[in-house]
């Protein structure tokens, strides 16, 4: 069992997508996505430059690890298919890759990561599907702009520090990992339990 530790910079409920009764990494963050494995902890914190960088924004364990095509394919993800006309919810739909074959370019939906004319971001593309993974939990907590401030025991530079900085954190022992789980199971709570920061409080 592994943790990964990373600064959620853009919070807008798109990268992780809490949405549907899943939490899903699906763009954003590729190492972790290509390193994480079903059983692994997953906990994105607030940035500095909000002023949240005590904050959780959402812990998650990895229950399924799809390909794009799963993921697209899937009927439990069908409602994460970004709707831009639709609720704040359906309009940050991560569900946004798709190939006409199995060796075929890529297609992007108009989403987050198209376009300001909702075209096609090159950019985003490559970025997003270099890794072709797509982590999935039903086992998670997602704050979003209301999360928790991280105890102290687990902000400790000389001993256990989970906050990431910049890039990702992943080497904890055991133990580590064993005090970060408990803290959050301690907190006995579950599912989507707060807007995203970006959606009440202007960057």
């Amino acid at each position: 069992m592994r943790l990964f530790s990373y600064v959620v910079a853009r919070d807008y409920g798109f990268a992780p997508n809490p949405f549907g009764d899943y939490c899903t990494l699906c763009t954003c963050k590729p190492e972790i996505r290509r390193l994480a494995s079903v059983g692994d902890w997953i906990l994105g914190t607030g940035s500095k430059t909000r002023g949240r960088q005590d904050h959780a924004v959402f812990m998650m364990c990895v229950s399924e690890a799809l390909t794009f095509d799963q993921y697209w394919a899937d009927e439990r993800f069908r409602r994460k298919r970004p709707n831009l006309r639709g609720s704040k919810k359906q309009a940050f739909g991560d569900n946004i890759y798709f190939r006409e074959s199995g060796e075929a370019p890529w297609q992007q939906l108009d989403s987050h990561h198209s376009l300001s004319d909702g075209s096609p971001n090159d950019e985003n593309i490559a970025h997003d599907t270099r890794v072709n993974r797509v982590l999935v939990s039903d086992d998670f907590a997602y704050w979003g702009g209301m999360g928790p401030a991280l105890p102290a025991s687990l902000m400790d530079p000389k001993r256990l520090d989970v906050r990431a900085g910049r890039g990702r954190r992943s080497r904890f022992a055991d133990s580590e990992i064993e005090r970060v789980v408990t803290w959050f199971r301690d907190r006995s709570e579950s599912g989507y339990l707060g807007a995203p920061l970006d959606w009440v409080r202007s960057p």
